[in-house]
């Protein structure tokens, strides 16, 4: 087998990536190829196409987010993918009422699942007193994440769009019930699927300055300050290139978590995951 790397691509990819994913405070050089440029593109798309995803895809996304790395391969998660509208609908307006889970062909419910390993359990007449414990579910939803986020990547590829949806856990318990989830899996996030509406693109959003987010050796908060204010700035030229005008991204990011209320319903989940079968020792 060779060890020779993915070729690089040629041209001037590198600098628009950069700046797409940066604005001016991006780093100098980056080492891009056809994956690497595919990533740093990704956009959360939120106006989709009604035409349908085609036969085969939901396996080839499962076939990837099963690709992902699993601690201790345990593959604690499933996934859900619902297609129906009206079951669409029902669960979009336990998540927040957005329209795009309703519009998106696709959607599909990521969970942390220790039933599986509990019916294991079961069958070897054992016990499984540690995914009792915070570390258990901790486990079941990095692993949830990675798979999904393969599967993000993957369905990129094919030239389709997505965007995560954080608001199914306003309402796990109810997310639950139209699942039919037995107890001990944890409905995480959503993601809708399907393609992008080129009337209505998506365009790729800046992130932090890598100052603010990449350390070396060990930890050093000094440019912390300068690296949020760089990103405000930023981020205002990006929403202003979108016709939006909206408040700086450090007061955004406080106000997110300011108080109980910005929670949005998610204050409780620590008594949802109890009900749903996790006390978290």
């Amino acid at each position: 087998m060779s060890n020779t790397a993915m070729p690089l691509r040629s041209g001037p990819e590198p600098r628009v990536l950069l700046a797409d994913r940066y604005g001016d405070q991006g780093p100098s050089a980056a080492i891009v190829n056809d994956v690497t440029a595919l990533i740093l593109s990704h956009r959360s798309v939120r106006a989709f196409r009604p035409d349908a995803v085609p036969a085969g895809t939901i396996e080839t996304l499962v076939a990837a987010a099963q690709s992902a790395s699993s601690s201790s391969n345990l593959q604690a998660w499933s996934v859900v993918a619902v297609e129906e509208p009206a079951h669409k609908a029902r669960l979009a307006g336990y998540a927040g009422g957005q329209d795009f889970i309703r519009q998106a062909p696709l959607f599909l419910v990521w969970l942390a699942d220790f039933a599986r390993l509990r019916l294991l359990a079961a069958g070897q007449g054992a016990t499984v007193e540690g995914a009792n414990y915070t570390e258990a579910l901790i486990l079941g939803i990095v692993d949830t994440a990675l798979a999904a986020q393969n599967a993000v990547v993957a369905l990129e590829s094919l030239g389709l769009g997505a965007v995560y949806v954080g608001a199914v856990r306003n309402h796990p318990e109810e997310i639950a019930a139209a699942l039919t989830l037995p107890g001990h899996i944890f409905p995480v996030f959503g993601l809708a699927v399907g393609w992008p509406d080129p009337d209505r693109p998506a365009a790729v959003k800046p992130r932090l300055p890598q100052a603010a987010v990449l350390h070396r050796e060990t930890y050093d908060a000094a440019p912390q300050a300068g690296a949020a204010a760089a990103y405000d700035q930023t981020l205002d030229r990006f929403w202003r290139g979108q016709g939006r005008d909206t408040p700086p991204w450090t007061r955004q990011v406080v106000n997110r978590l300011r108080d109980r209320a910005a929670l949005h319903g998610r204050d409780r989940i620590r008594e949802a995951l109890n009900r749903l079968g996790f006390p978290l020792r």
